[in-house]
């Protein structure tokens, strides 16, 4: 059977599933699994210090969950006597001999790229195939549609918005801006809330590499910054970079970053918020057009002082 998502396809055999005993070794597909409520059908996860779900931290300290090992090292051994029917991952290229010698010992490793998917409904959409996989097709199907008809309401509801407000996003990281290209999830997000991204007309699926003078020189009448990493204030901010203090977005408009639902190294952003694009948008209309929502408290996003 071949089942497709966005950029994905997998043939597999439908008669090998649904799977009962899963291992993630990427923390932001436990998203898909809790929206599921399949949490009790995963019995490993790589570095749980990321994940950010209480009732799998909870399975994990019962020990009805194992840690796997990390990014930098899995244990293989160990993965292999836990004998689980599907190892669900991003492709790590490095990885390729770790990937070989669990499939020759009669493990299915599904390699899903979520990450790279950049309509944010595709990305969504992703909890289809989990649903197939785990035998939770009619959950999987209902979760999408109820997503989906929020996030199209919700557009038709940013576009009353009076205003269209001039939008910035992500951060430095060292003398690097990685600016989203127009074509990306962020940019995406930022339309469907009526507002105007500063890249907007680029076509690009990634993010651009520019200097802090090339990305000042485009700021211009900006007066929302959004995706500005997970600082705790403006302060930390311009301690890590003084730079940010020359621009007119930093000191008279309004910035924002993704932690708002973060526990030391979790951040839900990535965990649930794969899921829930209809949230983020939520939010991204809640800070462009406050007016429009204005009993809804922020989910994902947190304004910096």
């Amino acid at each position: 059977m071949e089942l497709k998502s966005g950029n994905f396809t997998y043939n597999f055999n439908k008669s090998q599933t649904p799977f009962k005993k899963i291992i993630l070794l990427n923390a932001s597909m436990a998203g898909y699994i809790s929206a599921l409520g399949a949490e009790n059908l995963i019995i490993g996860v790589s570095s749980p210090e990321y994940i950010y779900s209480e009732k799998i931290l909870n399975l994990l300290k019962e020990g009805k969950i194992q840690n796997v090992g990390s990014e930098q090292k899995y244990d293989v051994e160990k993965i292999i006597s836990m004998k689980p029917d599907a190892i669900f991952t991003n492709h790590i290229a490095s990885f390729d001999n770790t990937y070989e010698l669990l499939k020759s010992n009669g493990i299915q490793v599904i390699f899903l790229d979520e990450y790279m998917e950049q309509q944010p409904l595709e990305k969504t959409a992703y909890i289809k195939l989990f649903g197939e996989f785990l035998g939770k097709e009619k959950e999987a199907e209902a979760k999408y549609q109820e997503v989906e008809k929020n996030y199209n309401e919700l557009k038709q509801l940013a576009l009353k918005a009076k205003e269209k407000p001039v939008v910035l996003a992500n951060e430095m990281y060292g003398n690097v801006w990685y600016l989203p290209g127009g074509n990306t999830s962020v940019a995406h997000y930022i339309a469907d809330a009526n507002a105007s991204y500063i890249l907007k007309d680029n076509k690009d699926e990634k993010a651009l590499t520019m200097s802090f003078e090339e990305v000042y020189a485009k700021t211009d009448g900006v007066q929302y910054w959004v995706n500005a990493g997970s600082h705790a204030s403006k302060k930390e901010m311009l301690k890590m970079n003084a730079f940010y203090g020359k621009l007119d977005v930093f000191n008279k408009g309004k910035v924002y970053t993704i932690a708002g639902k973060e526990k030391q190294k979790a951040n839900d952003f990535f965990e649930s918020g794969v899921v829930r694009a209809d949230l983020i948008l939520k939010d991204c209309i809640k800070i462009f057009h406050p007016e429009l929502l204005p009993d809804y408290q922020l989910t994902y996003m947190k304004e910096l002082h």
